[in-house]
């Protein structure tokens, strides 16, 4: 066995994947033998514990992103962590939830403001979000998940309306770097392993 398929047994283990499976980029690193796989292990291990945020707060965030991402293996991972840490079904719903609605969101604001033009501004929304008024993760979390896809889906005018909101909920710039530091490594991991 070379170190490739050793790093690739440590991390499928650690998110409770048979270490035999592959997918076709992890076939395909393993094949190459790339340093990367142990980069990606370690980085990927480092998003499991934060000094500014809980560990079910980074499970709740780790649902959220692997919806978004659409990847069922770290969706089952961040799953069984988050009711590891008492999340309760109500919160890893509202995980999902969140995903989906900022992935509508991200398309629509990203749309208004590469347009730029007044009009499409004046024109409603028509998008419901009863989920971001009394979320049940709190109002400061449920913004900071939005913040977290709002980066990975690369919506400027979302992110900086959310970085925003979390500053005056009293959210520090260390919290909010952490949530999408951890994301963008899920979301790094996702490519790979899915």
């Amino acid at each position: 066995m070379n170190e490739s398929t050793e790093v690739i047994h440590e991390l499928l283990g650690s998110i409770g994947s048979d270490t035999v499976y592959r997918t076709a980029s992890l076939s395909l690193l393993e094949e190459g033998n790339s340093r990367y796989l142990r980069d990606l292990k370690l980085n990927f291990s480092s998003t499991l514990t934060s000094e500014h945020l809980s560990a079910k707060e980074i499970a709740l965030l780790g649902i959220s992103v692997a919806v978004n991402e659409r990847n069922n293996l770290l969706i089952t991972f961040f799953k069984k962590m988050a009711e590891d840490n008492e999340s309760t079904a109500e919160e890893i719903a509202e995980a999902v939830g969140c995903a989906s609605l900022l992935a509508s969101n991200n398309v629509f604001y990203r749309f208004r403001h590469f347009t730029k033009k007044e009009k499409y501004t004046q024109i409603p929304a028509r998008i419901r979000m009863q989920i971001m008024m009394k979320p049940v993760t709190g109002k400061e979390f449920f913004e900071l998940m939005s913040l977290a896809i709002s980066a990975v889906n690369g919506c400027e005018m979302c992110v900086n309306s959310h970085e925003d909101s979390l500053i005056k909920l009293g959210s520090t710039e260390e919290r909010i770097f952490d949530a999408v530091r951890i994301a963008s490594v899920i979301t790094a991991t996702g490519k790979i392993v899915y």
